[in-house]
């Protein structure tokens, strides 16, 4: 299976597979053409760059002009895994991968089906997450098979992944690295190894050009509502509320006991199981006929940082 989509991939052919963040939709990167079947597949709009997979550190020649010392350290750290680190990208990328930008997220995934993949087919692949643009990120490749059945050529099925939460985005092209998008690699475990790293303000704001996937536009949403919530006393308030108007009412918590009385509820047994079974969980509600979803906030220390990250993204921002 493994060898067939590698050779779909040389064919400039569309494959999804796992990683050990959340499933990827693969092209050539070194092909425009295979590139724009990616955006047309998600429906993904063409300023909204990609991230590049290696199977090897050898390939990284074909791709970036330089290795900063920076890089080379949390490559040795945390390659393979969940960390992408952006560098100045060659000319020989696709120009629809960086839209337009001099610059380009590369990273080596762990997860013993990509690197195979990866290596097999022995060219960059250009892969986002495998799932129409702005819903919750596909975990499973059944996941991929409701959002994107027809659309796709192929997919290789490697069970559920591991992190659940896509990975790191660090800009290390710069003197002081940057944090685009914390992921599967935690901001206290990056400047463990390089020391302080900044985090762009656009994390905050939608006002600037993306420099790397996730940070524009609605991400990671369910058709249902979403609303972040800091205590269960209001939780338990805009159940009852919404119970009253007659909606069907699912609350997502991490850890606790509190009996929310709504229709649907889910939890979290730790920050990382909460990451593991987000999207999984965005998905099953509206499943199950979900209007509202009321998500406790979870402290942004680790992991947090990241869950909370995808939960300000999927609720655009309404909290109380």
């Amino acid at each position: 299976m493994i060898q067939e989509a590698a050779l779909w991939i040389k064919q400039n052919k569309l494959i999804a597979f796992p990683t050990e963040t959340v499933y990827g939709l693969g092209a050539n990167a070194l092909s425009y053409k295979a590139v724009a079947q990616i955006f047309a597949a998600k429906g993904r709009p063409s300023d909204n760059p990609l991230i590049v997979h290696i199977g090897d550190n050898s390939q990284l020649d074909k791709l970036v002009k330089t290795i900063p010392a920076n890089a080379s350290k949390l490559m040795a750290a945390f390659w393979p895994g969940a960390l992408t680190l952006i560098l100045e990208a060659k000319e020989a990328i696709a120009e629809n991968v960086t839209a337009g930008l001099s610059t380009v997220g590369v990273r080596m995934p762990s997860h013993p089906v990509a690197l195979k993949l990866l290596q097999e087919c022995g060219l960059p692949v250009a892969a986002p997450s495998a799932n129409v643009s702005g819903r919750p990120s596909p975990t499973t490749a059944a996941h991929v098979i409701a959002d994107l059945d027809g659309k796709i050529d192929g997919i290789v099925d490697g069970g559920a992944t591991g992190i659940g939460l896509e990975s790191t985005v660090l800009d290390v092209s710069k003197p002081t690295p940057m944090l685009y998008r914390p992921g599967g690699v935690s901001v206290e475990e990056i400047e463990a190894v390089i020391g302080k790293v900044d985090i762009d303000p656009a994390l905050e704001t939608a006002d600037s050009a993306p420099k790397s996937p996730g940070m524009k536009y609605t991400h990671y949403a369910p058709n249902a509502e979403v609303i972040l919530v800091d205590s269960d006393d209001t939780i338990h308030h805009l159940v009852a509320e919404a119970k009253k108007e007659g909606r069907k009412v699912a609350v997502f918590a991490t850890t606790g006991t509190a009996d929310y009385k709504a229709d649907i509820v889910r939890r979290g047994e730790s920050l990382e199981h909460t990451a593991h079974i987000l999207y999984g969980v965005l998905r099953d509600f509206d499943e199950q006929g979900a209007d509202i979803i009321y998500v406790k906030t979870v402290p942004t220390e680790g992991v947090g940082r990241a869950i909370m990250n995808r939960l300000e993204k999927a609720a655009g921002g309404k909290r109380v």
